[in-house]
């Protein structure tokens, strides 16, 4: 699988010898030729070829030869399909400059000099190299009977795979406008940095934490490779330090205590170029006087998929981290209404609770919202609202849960005004068809508009962003309210919320609050809106009607996220998902982008809502489609992969 752009890149500290550069060649090259076939790009250490610590034998004019004879002797037999950024000293005029070369197709094609050379503690660089400032304007090397650029501009473009690499060396990034991010400006979207960072304490976490926000910032990859342990100890330790990143996420690195001679990851060319087309205010100053080399790398038929895909998107696997972040979560939804209920001097709401996930998570930040705004609860307005498909688990939720809060609890049956409602369309009440489940939606909403009329209160809305993806709300029923809690948060992440609150409740003392809270959790999710079985459990089951809300949370992660398409997003989730079989996933993506094409009406009216991530539906900020949008591409895609699901 490589028609999305999968780039394979590597990060080597290959064993070094100071100041014998054709032992360092080979000792990149052995390496080279253990990588697999469809690498494409190979970052080494800063000075690799000759060693960081030469010192004052840079001078030497021995050491400048052989070291060109050594790129010489790397760039003749690097295998032909790999593309290689070397590091060592080169004289231009009367300077002598740290460069990285980049080798592709035998050839070199260019040089970058170091633009900022650290003259402070442990550093001297200017002793022996003049910044690329000094460069005069269109320097050349001749080198292999070509004349070669010398720049701090230059950027390379493989035109087979979309990859525009940029280099840059050590200091370069440490400084307060990167020279990468230059790079970034003029098109870059592979950056790589040739080091030798040392070690001190703490350091390899702020080294990783700047080449991760340097990915993220310019929407790019990160390629780090540092000096290894082989350098000179006279001062220092080097700890070979790898890292790659994208986008703001390390998809591989090592360590002192974790060295490895090389590190191999797949870079995803196309969300970065999706995401670049959708920021744009990063690139709206592009910069001028760039050297661009083109050339073709060798196609990649098919790549096996190492890249870690996360089943999960919205849901962080660290437990730690996932409660802190559910509690982030929390903070903003109860921080946007208590801002809302402010602006309006309002200090009542109303909300339908029914002892399900949703209106529970609406409650609770309703219950946050009072105390931060130092209100008393019983301006929450609880109201659960029994009809034909409530059970005695929810119900009793409801309840239990309402009480344990301090709420106003009401309890307004639904039947008697529904079968009237019954009466008067002429419905008949034993047909469950839509009608049917609807009318009792729109009947709690109606409730629910007019008790907010008479309390002077505001109606919450407890729908979440996974039922409006696929339309999963009855238009203007439970679709409409007057600020939504839950708008962007996914059904996959509002069980862990709920959950991290009743670990909360329970951490205080209130093993009630915490029992309710985790039974809840454990409810299958349903509208109730059909009667229940004959043993009063739950009939109506959503994900048994639409399929896993994993599935389509997935879906609508990797389309809403990176635009990507049907046939890419499928085998993502066949990787992701390893254990569920494809005809599953395949109708469950059909319902999805059935479901979300011919939905887009109800997100175009909904009310405001608060934010908390990067998915959002709100027609007046992150979404905005025509509802009578063509789904048919989408449709077709999927279409054939299910043929190719049926020969196989």
């Amino acid at each position: 699988m490589n028609r999305y752009s999968y780039y394979e890149v590597c990060a080597m500290t290959p064993p070094v010898q100071i100041a014998n550069p054709m032992a360092n060649a080979r000792a990149i090259l052995d390496l080279c030729q253990e990588l697999p076939e469809t690498t494409r790009l190979v970052v080494t250490p800063e000075l690799s070829l000759t060693g960081y610590t030469c010192q004052d034998l840079f001078y030497e004019s021995l050491l400048q030869h052989q070291t060109l004879q050594a790129l010489e002797y790397l760039t003749r037999n690097l295998p032909d399909c790999l593309s290689v950024l070397v590091g060592l000293p080169l004289q231009v005029g009367n300077h002598l400059y740290n460069t990285a070369a980049f080798i592709t197709h035998n050839e070199v094609k260019g040089f970058y000099a170091k633009t900022y050379l650290p003259n402070y503690n442990e550093y001297y660089e200017q002793r022996w190299f003049a910044s690329s400032l000094y460069l005069p304007e269109h320097s050349q090397v001749h080198f292999m009977n070509k004349a070669v650029p010398v720049t701090d501009k230059i950027l390379f473009e493989d035109y087979t795979t979309g990859a525009v690499i940029g280099a840059e060396i050590c200091e370069d990034l440490w400084v307060s406008i990167p020279v990468s991010s230059h790079h970034a400006c003029a098109g870059a979207n592979v950056l790589c940095n040739l080091s030798a960072s040392n070690e001190v304490i703490s350091k390899d976490e702020y080294r990783k934490n700047i080449v991760r926000e340097q990915s993220a910032r310019n929407f790019c990859a990160y390629l780090y490779a540092s000096a290894g342990p082989d350098e000179s100890s006279s001062d220092l330790v080097f700890g070979g330090q790898d890292i790659i990143a994208e986008n703001g996420k390390v998809l591989a690195q090592s360590s002192l205590q974790n060295p490895k001679p090389y590190l191999l990851a797949q870079i995803d060319l196309e969300i970065l170029r999706n995401d670049r087309l959708h920021y744009k205010t990063t690139f709206e100053s592009l910069e001028d006087g760039y050297v661009h080399i083109p050339f073709a790398s060798k196609p990649v038929d098919s790549i096996e998929l190492y890249r870690p895909i996360d089943p999960y998107p919205f849901v962080l696997q660290d437990e730690k981290s996932r409660i802190e972040r559910c509690q982030n979560i929390l903070a903003i939804q109860a921080r946007g209404l208590a801002t809302r209920l402010s602006k309006i001097h309002a200090t009542k709401v109303v909300i339908g609770i029914s002892g399900g996930l949703d209106s529970t998570l609406a409650l609770l930040v309703c219950a946050k919202a009072f105390e931060l705004l130092h209100l008393d609860p019983k301006g929450i307005i609880a109201i659960t609202m029994p009809g034909f498909g409530t059970t005695s688990r929810t119900k009793s939720n409801a309840q239990k849960l309402m009480e344990l809060l301090g709420v106003t609890a009401r309890e307004i049956p639904i039947g008697e005004a529904v079968l009237q409602h019954f009466k008067d369309i002429g419905q008949d009440e034993s047909v469950h068809d839509i009608t049917y489940e609807n009318s009792q939606a729109r009947e709690r909403t109606q409730i629910l508009m007019d008790v907010a009329n008479k309390e002077n209160a505001l109606v919450i809305g407890t729908g979440d962003l996974s039922e409006l993806a696929l339309g999963w709300c009855t238009y203007n029923g439970d679709h409409m309210s007057m600020y939504g809690v839950n708008v962007s948060v996914p059904k996959t992440l509002v069980r862990y919320i709920v959950e991290s609150d009743a670990l909360n409740a329970k951490a205080q003392g209130n093993l009630a609050l915490y029992d309710v809270l985790m039974d809840i959790c454990a409810t299958p999710v349903s509208p109730e809106l059909l009667p229940p079985d004959q043993e009063g459990k739950i009939a109506q089951k959503t994900e048994e009607v639409l399929g896993s809300y994993d599935l389509h949370d997935f879906f609508l992660y990797h389309m809403l996220r990176f635009h990507e398409s049907p046939a890419k997003i499928y085998d993502l989730a066949c990787h992701a998902f390893k254990t569920v079989d494809p005809k599953t996933l395949l109708k469950a993506l059909r319902t999805f982008y059935t479901r979300f094409f011919s939905q887009q009406f109800k997100r175009n009216c909904m009310p405001d809502g608060v934010k908390v991530g990067s998915v959002n539906f709100s027609p007046r900020g992150d979404w905005r489609m025509p509802s009578d949008a063509s789904r048919n591409m989408w449709l077709a895609e999927v279409e054939k992969l299910e043929g190719r699901s049926k020969e196989q």
